[in-house]
C-alpha cells in the first residue's frame, strides 16, 4: 500500500478511529490535521463529486426527466460519500460503502443503456429480467468481494462495466434500427459528452497511478513545499475530482443517447448551467 513508511513514517499517526483496516492506504498523510479525518485532502476532494451529482440531479427535475435518470445522479453523490468516509476513516467498512456503490450505480447505468424500449416504465418482460440479472450480479460481487478482499478484482469487474457500457452506446448510435432516427449533430454531441467524461476519468486514474508510483518522490516536495499548498500534490484527491467530473459528464451522454433511443431526439438539446452540461427538454416527453 502506498504511504509514509519509508520516507516520513512519524508523519502517519493513529486517530479516533483506530489502526488502519482498510485494504487500501494512500499518499497522505495520516491523521496529519485532526484526529477525526485520516486523510484531509482526499476527503475533503470528494466534496465536489457530491457536488456536480447534486447539479445533474436538480438538472433532471427541473426538465421533468425521467426518474432514473435522477438516481443514477444520486448514486453517484452516495458513491462520494461513501469515499469521503473511507477516506475519513480508512476502515473496511467504509470502504465497502465507496467501492461497493461504484458496482451498484455501474449496474443501473448498464440498465439504462440496455433498456431501449419505447417508455420509462417497468413494465415488459426485457426491464424486469435485466433488472432481475443486474441485481443478481450485484448480490454475487458483494458476496464474491467480502470473501475475497482485492481491491484489484474491483477494479477489474469496474473496468468491464464501464467497457460493457461503452460498447453498448457504441452499437445504439451506429447501428441499432433507432439510430437512423438520431441527427448525426446530436450524435457527435453524445459521443463529445460521453468522449469528455472517459477523458477526464481515464486522465484521473493516470494521476492516480503516478501518486502511487511516485509517492515517495511526492513526499518530499510536500514538506519542503508544506501546507496548505502541498494540498496540490495529493494525487488521489486529483482523481476524486477528475472522476466526478468524468462521471457527471458521462452520465450526460448516456441520458442524451438513451432519451433519444427512447423517445423523438428533437425533444432534446444540450444545455448548460454552472459550467456543466446538462440534457434540456424542449417537447413533451413520451410516458408510455
Amino acid at each position: 500500500m502506498p504511504g509514509f513508511s519509508t520516507v516520513a513514517p512519524w508523519l502517519n499517526r493513529t486517530g479516533f478511529y483506530g489502526p488502519v483496516t482498510a485494504t487500501l492506504d494512500w499518499c497522505e498523510a495520516n491523521y496529519q490535521f485532526t484526529p477525526y479525518i485520516a486523510e484531509m485532502a482526499n476527503s475533503i476532494s470528494n466534496l465536489y463529486t457530491i457536488v456536480v451529482s447534486f447539479i445533474g440531479y436538480l438538472s433532471v427535475v427541473k426538465q421533468s426527466l425521467p426518474n432514473r435518470y435522477a438516481l443514477g445522479y444520486l448514486g453517484v453523490a452516495l458513491v462520494g460519500i461513501g469515499s469521503f468516509l473511507f477516506h475519513a476513516t480508512l476502515l473496511y467498512e467504509a470502504q465497502l460503502a465507496d467501492e461497493l456503490p461504484m458496482i451498484y450505480v455501474a449496474s443501473m447505468s448498464v440498465f439504462i443503456a440496455f433498456d431501449d424500449e419505447p417508455g420509462y416504465g417497468i413494465k415488459s418482460q426485457r426491464s424486469k429480467s435485466l433488472i432481475a440479472v443486474l441485481l443478481t450480479f450485484d448480490v454475487l460481487f458483494t458476496w464474491s468481494y467480502y470473501l475475497y478482499r482485492n481491491p484489484v478484482y474491483h477494479q477489474v469487474v469496474f473496468a468491464m462495466i464501464i467497457f460493457v457500457i461503452t460498447g453498448r452506446l457504441t452499437y445504439l448510435l451506429r447501428w441499432s434500427d433507432a439510430a437512423k432516427r438520431i441527427p448525426d449533430k446530436t450524435k457527435r454531441e453524445i459521443g463529445k459528452l460521453f468522449g469528455t467524461g472517459a477523458s477526464l476519468f481515464a486522465f484521473g486514474f493516470f494521476i492516480w497511478n503516478m501518486d502511487n508510483i511516485f509517492c515517495d518522490f511526492l513526499i518530499l516536495r510536500k514538506l519542503s513545499i508544506g501546507w496548505p499548498f502541498a494540498f496540490l500534490l495529493e494525487g488521489h484527491s486529483w482523481w476524486h475530482v477528475f472522476t466526478g467530473a468524468g462521471t457527471y459528464y458521462k452520465l450526460a451522454g448516456i441520458q442524451y443517447a438513451t432519451l433519444c433511443i427512447k423517445d423523438d431526439p428533437v425533444s432534446y438539446k444540450v444545455g448548460w448551467d454552472y459550467g456543466l452540461p446538462y440534457i434540456q427538454r424542449v417537447r413533451a416527453i413520451r410516458k408510455d
